[in-house]
């Protein structure tokens, strides 16, 4: 096995850790703070890395916090041609507030049956009104059924790998069997950012008006110009308590807040707001590798050419506490004794290791960045002799 020191790289290799690391532990601990909520997460979104939680694998009613994936069900549906954003819904009794017994005393974009109204405006009063109404009448035209639409909903919980999340209905009314956790929701939330821009960009919007009544949006934290938060959503009702996702970006770097079962709508802000500003506060998220860029240059024996670049077949990028970033160093290591041709391009020669001093914190794959073609006989003659020498 060869091994190369990379020490020039102490910033940038910081990242490469994601790769193979335990996303749920940071490497380097620092103390959180308290939070007072049932369960919570705070996520890099960039990496998916987890820099805090408190029970983050628990069980819990989502409420609101449903409509989530009844959106990203929605955009898909948009994105693979389904339908489209001007698509022109006819709102059926089943999606009318004053028709629908379930509805009363809960959340409404106030839709009235018959009415007319595009995806992009129902999209808007699901995630601006948390209108269940809307829901109800996205499902129908994307399923044909709300029942229909719930089974899309989980079929894309298994897609994303929520492993501790079902779905019972569309908004998120209470229902037996209908269950999420903090660390789900902010996976989902990930997958919805990294969506459609301006799918995404609805949960930004602060107000909506529909038949003559406007609605504030429920996330207070859109108002706080300092955490700069742009999503994503709330969630209510008295089995679940009050629960909230906020998105904050600074600079490149965006940090996803998970806070269910809180004790007020004003708590779960202070909640979520306390997690944002430690995150901001304490953590960079650093592009370690930019993919297919060469770290290294090794020789192929036997090959044509004799020598190929090796690095990363991905960007890769790394959150951590940011008095540590510039004491990491790297070094790759080749898993075989000599590198032969033939070689593909992305196969995987050996691994770069992320080191704290003399502690390994992370490892990813090192892969040839071009394919070595076997040489003719006569360089294959004389590579089989200097090796034998």
């Amino acid at each position: 096995m060869k091994r190369r020191q990379l020490a020039s790289f102490s910033l940038f290799l910081v990242f490469v850790s994601l790769a193979h690391a335990d996303e749920s532990a940071m490497p380097f601990p620092l103390t959180p703070p308290a939070v007072d909520a049932a369960s919570w997460v705070l996520m890099d979104a960039t990496t998916g890395q987890i820099l805090t939680e408190g029970n983050a694998d628990a069980r819990r009613n989502p409420a609101s916090l449903t409509k989530l994936m009844t959106g990203y069900v929605v955009d898909r549906a948009i994105d693979n041609g389904h339908i489209s954003r001007d698509d022109i819904v006819t709102v059926g009794n089943d999606a009318w507030g004053a028709g629908n017994p379930s509805f009363k005393g809960s959340s409404l974009m106030f839709l009235k049956p018959g009415e007319k109204v595009t995806v992009r405006d129902l999209s808007r009063g699901v995630i601006i009104d948390s209108g269940n109404d809307a829901c109800v009448a996205l499902a129908d035209h994307v399923a044909g059924s709300e029942a229909g639409f719930v089974k899309m909903m989980n079929e894309y919980v298994d897609k994303l790998g929520l492993t501790n999340t079902h779905f019972e209905t569309v908004h998120g009314l209470d229902a037996p069997g209908q269950f999420t956790t903090a660390r789900d929701l902010a996976k989902l939330s990930q997958a919805i950012i990294q969506g459609e821009p301006d799918f995404y960009q609805m949960y930004g919007e602060k107000s909506l008006t529909w038949n003559g009544i406007t609605q504030q949006n429920r996330n207070g934290l859109l108002w706080d110009k300092t955490l700069h938060v742009d999503g994503l959503k709330t969630g209510h009702t008295e089995s679940a308590g009050f629960n909230i996702i906020a998105s904050s970006v600074e600079g490149q770097r965006r940090l996803i807040a998970v806070v269910m079962g809180g004790k007020s709508p004003k708590g779960r802000e202070e909640q979520a707001r306390k997690l944002l500003t430690w995150g901001q506060n304490n953590f960079d998220t650093v592009q370690l590798f930019h993919a297919g860029k060469a770290i290294g240059h090794e020789t192929v024996w036997y090959g044509n050419p004799h020598q190929v670049d090796v690095g990363s077949g991905k960007d890769i990028y790394l959150s951590l506490p940011r008095d540590k970033v510039k004491g990491i160093k790297a070094k790759y290591v080749i898993d075989r004794k000599d590198l032969q041709a033939p070689l593909k391009a992305n196969e995987q020669v050996g691994t770069i290791q992320l080191m704290d001093n003399d502690r390994q914190i992370a490892s990813y794959p090192l892969v040839a960045l071009q394919t070595v073609e076997t040489a003719g006989v006569f360089t294959r003659m004389q590579d089989y002799l200097k090796l034998k020498l």
